[in-house]
């Protein structure tokens, strides 16, 4: 039962990357350079024809797109993995939100952030639009300080896909010199997710 993962070092790939770890699935894994904007490529579109990567081919052939939607699906796809709680705990629900946040809010400033000249059709404003990006994104990160406890993790002492997701992306607009200095309760979350003995030698890989 193999999947099939198209992504890039350091891109949201990763923490689909690790959540396979965890679970302990077969992969295999399909470069897509972000570099050069492969993902933009006819090939690939075909794929994914949003032109975005991570991609994740399931067993059966369906494709699935969104490092959200692909976390949540692995999560639901194997329950003896334990990346969720059950739907009647609440700690699944605080997973979702934290997630659905990140998802929603902050990868938005990411790509604002990377490919601000698409947002303007006029190039001068780019610069503008990358700066605030970068200052919208740390204010979801400020956000997100405020309000969790990791002990080690979102959810105490239980691990969850969340956890990968909230870490990895902790790294991204900088933050890997950012988010020490200004968010050390996330920061401390991801160097949980870091150790994690699974996680450890994909986490290095992209990091």
């Amino acid at each position: 039962m193999t999947y099939i993962l198209y992504g890039d070092r350091g891109s949201g790939s990763a923490p689909v990357e690790m959540a396979l770890a965890e679970i302990g699935a077969p992969v295999e894994l399909r470069d897509v350079p972000l570099e050069g904007d492969h993902q933009l490529a006819e090939a690939y579109r075909r794929i994914n024809p949003m032109g975005r990567i991570p991609t994740l081919i399931l067993p059966d052939g369906t494709v699935v797109t969104e490092s959200l939607a692909i976390l949540l699906t692995l999560a639901d796809r194997h329950p003896a993995a334990g990346l969720l709680p059950p739907p009647d705990d609440a700690g699944r629900a605080v997973a979702l939100r934290w997630m659905a946040l990140v998802a929603g809010e902050f990868y938005p400033c990411v790509t604002r952030g990377d490919y601000p000249e698409r947002f303007s059709a006029e190039p001068g404003h780019a610069p503008a639009i990358r700066a605030r990006a970068f200052e919208m994104g740390r204010a979801v990160w400020r956000l997100v300080e405020a309000e969790i406890a990791p002990a080690p993790y979102l959810l105490g002492e239980r691990f969850c896909v969340a956890d990968l997701y909230l870490a990895f992306l902790s790294r991204w607009m900088g933050g890997r010199e950012w988010t020490p200095a200004n968010c050390p309760k996330v920061e401390a979350l991801a160097q949980a997710v870091a150790a994690r003995p699974r996680v450890a030698p994909v986490w290095a890989k992209h990091i």
